[in-house]
Parts: structure tokens; C-alpha cells; sequence
């Protein structure tokens, strides 16, 4: 079988999430005896590729790089549909006619990569990682910085997430009027004047039900929670589409060392340094701890959100280490000198791959209480967890963590996760076969 994998961006190498996950799955189907290209975009404002398509190879698997700063999005709704990649994914999908195509993450290409697909007769599964079927900033997080549900049924909530992230949050809150409110946001962004600024509301308002068309081109959608499942569900998508398939991770199993003793509570963080991963939550908590009952470690990028990095590097007292970033392959290390991996994220996380790689080798966590986190948190077995975006709360869980030494190694003898990439692709190859029977048998 030819599976065509389209994901966003690839960098694995410096990443833990989707696009690990995408070369995970392309090696294992490799190891299946399948044939696997990766179709990767590159974001408008990377560095520039010599070309729109470039060709490449990552560990033995092809890789195709659309690079967007060739077809730059140039409105809201390119965002989620760009017209002008018809063509170019229509010659691309003729030149390697796959048997199936998997998308992993529709960003970069947009819901007129379905359409092709489709039109084109080839079966096509998803992975969805996040809620960019539906929820205009990917993370079912309001403006306010509450959790949200989804969009409301004039999509208001919607907008005020756009004005948020444009820089207008007050004015969204207080219902300034709603033209010089676009004026202003269409020239922070700088659309060309030609684009009426009212066309923005419209280009937000048409993206759910948009997508949701789009949606409709798969034969199967899987999810790795159910809570993720479940958000798609409560958001008008067919259950009949949307399959839980939990992720594997490749990680040494080894029990962990009986390193915990009088020393620190040594606390952890692997991630992306965002204000939605909640880093200032477990810094000023850490602070508020009694000198060396803690020692945190703090492991990311820290260029993509320089001012936030700043902010914590200001708030961090002498207990807290940045320690940047490292390779997948150092993961187990990594993790074998934590007694806590812990997430603090603000925003409905699901399936965290770090999150599996510290069950897996059995660094017990300590999580905000959000769904896509806790359906793999037994409390007080494997881990546990805080209110969300509450920082007394999470203060109050690692002061008496510190306190108690026995119950974490406790913890960390109850914690594992066996689920490997092998088994996880196994299981992808079973949906792959199911939805090619079905398409075989309408044609």
C-alpha cells in the first residue's frame, strides 16, 4: 500500500508532538512493508525554500515540502481555504497516486486538500491532534481565558478570539464599535487595502461550517482521548467517522532508579515555553516553596515566544535550570532524573506525547485537570492533578509532594504505559484496510 502522509510542518527533531507522531507512523509503516512519502508544509515566514516544491529525505523517509511562503495566505479564510493550492495539490496527488491519504494535520494546506482527495478518488484518513475542525484558534480556549466549548451560534466568540490575538482584547470585551474595531485590525495585519476590513467577520463566521463540509471527505477520523472524540462529537461531526487510537511512544521501559532521598523534589517540564503550556503557573509556584524543597527543570525552545521567556526568566529564582532542548532519542535520560514530570497547561491538551514517555518509564505527573490530560491520570496512583490555571492549587499539591518522598516513589513503581509506535501503526493499518474495502466497494 502507498500511504501519502500530509502534515503541517516536519521537524522532529526539535518538536514532540504532531510531527513526531507523522514520522513515527511513516517509519513503522516503512517497517510494515508500505510505501510512505510525507507531504510537508512550510510556514510563510520560515526560511525561504529554493521553490514551491523541494524534495527531500528524513531517516530513510521521502518528504515533499510545499513551502507557503511561495503562496502566502493573504486573508482569514486562506487560513482554513485556499483556492490557490487547488491546483498544485491536484498535480501533486496525480504524481503520486496513493492508494490512501492520511492527513495529520490540516494546517498549511487547508480544507481544499480534501476536496482534491476526494474528487480524486483516493480514500482519506485523519489524525486529529487538536480542534482545528472547528475552534478557530486550535485550543477550545476563549477569549477571556476561560475553556470554551466550541463556537456559539453567531460565532461572537469566535471573533473575540481574533481580536485577542490582534491586540484589541479590551475593545472585544467591551463592544467598541465593530468598524473602526475591523479598520484597526485590518491594518495591524496589513491586508491590502483592496480587502474590505468587514470582510473579515464573514471569513470567521464561514469557517466552522466550512471545515465541517471539508470533514465530511474522510473515511475515518482518529482521535488519541476521547475526550477529543467526544469535543468533535458535541461540535456536529459523525460519530460514525471518529475512531479512538491511543498514541505509543518508543521509550526504554527500565524502572526508574530509587534516586528520591532527602535531596529536592526534582520537578520537571518538556514542552513548548507558551503562555498556554502554563510555565509561569509552575515557576511562581516553585518559587512560593520552601528553599531547596524544590528543583525544577525547565526543557523547550525558548525562541518562539521570547518575551514570555523573559517574563519567566525574571520570576525564576535560583531553583529553577532552562535547559533548552534535546533530542527524542535523549527522552528516557531525560526523564530517569525526574521524580515529577509535571503540565500545567491552560488549554484542553490531548495525548501529550511527553505525557506517555513519562508513564512509559515511570516518572509519575502532575497535570492540570483537563480532560484530554486526566483520562490517563489514575489520582494518586500514576499521578496527579490541579485545577487548571490555578496557582495556589498547584502550589498546595507540590508542597505536599516534596513533604512525602514515599509517595512518590510509590508512584513511580505503579506508573507505566506499554503502548508502543509499532502497535499504534498496527492498529492505523487496520483502519487504512477497512476504509479501502469500503471505497472499493463503492466505486
Amino acid at each position: 500500500m502507498k500511504i501519502a502522509l500530509f502534515v503541517h510542518c516536519f521537524f522532529p527533531d526539535h518538536y514532540y508532538g504532531t510531527e513526531t507522531y507523522t514520522l513515527q507512523i511513516a517509519q513503522n509503516l516503512q517497517s510494515l512493508g508500505h510505501e510512505v512519502v510525507v507531504v510537508a508544509g512550510v510556514f510563510q515566514g520560515e526560511s525561504r525554500r529554493v521553490a514551491l516544491i523541494t524534495r527531500g529525505n528524513y531517516d530513510g523517509v521521502p518528504v515533499v515540502f510545499l513551502d507557503k511562503n511561495f503562496e502566502p495566505h493573504t486573508s482569514i479564510r486562506e487560513t482554513y481555504w485556499q483556492e490557490a493550492m487547488r491546483p498544485r495539490f491536484r498535480a501533486l496527488l496525480a504524481e503520486l497516486r496513493p492508494d490512501i491519504v492520511h492527513v495529520t494535520h490540516l494546517i498549511n494546506h487547508t480544507g481544499v486538500l480534501l476536496e482534491e482527495v476526494k474528487s480524486a478518488g483516493y480514500p482519506a484518513v485523519a489524525t486529529l491532534t487538536d480542534f482545528f475542525g472547528f475552534c478557530y484558534n486550535n485550543k477550545l480556549e476563549a477569549a477571556d481565558g476561560r475553556l470554551c466549548a466550541g463556537p456559539n451560534a453567531l460565532r461572537t466568540n469566535c471573533i473575540a478570539c481574533h481580536l485577542k490575538a490582534a491586540g484589541v482584547a479590551h475593545e472585544a470585551r467591551t463592544s467598541y464599535g465593530r468598524r473602526a474595531l475591523l479598520q484597526r485590525l485590518s491594518h495591524t495585519l496589513g491586508w491590502p487595502r483592496r480587502r474590505s476590513a468587514n470582510a473579515i467577520v464573514p471569513d470567521i463566521v464561514q469557517r466552522p461550517a466550512k471545515l465541517a463540509a471539508a470533514y465530511r471527505n474522510y473515511d475515518a477520523m482518529l482521535t488519541p482521548t476521547l475526550f477529543l472524540r467526544d469535543a468533535y462529537i458535541r461540535n456536529g461531526f459523525d460519530p460514525e467517522q471518529l475512531h479512538v487510537s491511543r498514541f505509543g511512544v518508543d521509550v526504554e521501559r527500565q524502572s526508574k532508579a530509587r534516586r528520591f532521598s532527602d535531596g529536592p523534589l526534582v520537578v520537571g517540564f518538556v514542552g513548548q515555553i507558551a503562555p498556554h503550556k502554563g510555565v509561569d503557573l509552575l515557576i511562581e509556584a516553585a518559587r512560593r516553596m520552601t528553599a531547596a524543597s524544590i528543583r525544577l527543570e525547565i526543557y523547550g525552545g525558548q525562541d518562539q515566544f521570547p518575551d514570555y521567556v523573559a517574563r519567566l526568566r525574571e520570576m525564576a529564582g535560583p531553583e529553577t535550570k532552562f535547559l533548552g532542548t534535546f533530542a527524542p532519542s535523549r527522552m528516557s535520560y531525560v526523564l530517569s532524573g525526574m521524580d515529577i514530570l509535571a503540565i500545567p497547561s491552560t488549554w484542553y491538551e490531548n495525548s501529550p506525547l511527553v505525557l506517555l514517555n513519562a508513564l512509559a518509564t515511570h516518572t509519575p505527573v502532575l497535570v492540570s485537570d483537563v480532560q484530554g490530560l486526566t483520562e490517563f491520570v489514575t489520582e494518586g496512583v500514576n499521578g496527579w492533578s490541579f485545577r487548571r490555571a490555578d496557582g495556589d492549587d498547584l502550589t498546595r499539591m507540590l508542597c505536599a509532594l516534596a513533604q512525602n518522598p514515599d509517595r512518590v516513589r510509590q508512584a513511580s513503581e505503579q506508573t507505566r504505559y506499554d503502548r508502543t509506535t509499532r502497535t499504534m501503526a498496527e492498529d492505523v493499518v487496520r483502519i487504512y484496510d477497512e476504509v479501502t474495502k469500503k471505497s472499493g466497494e463503492r466505486r
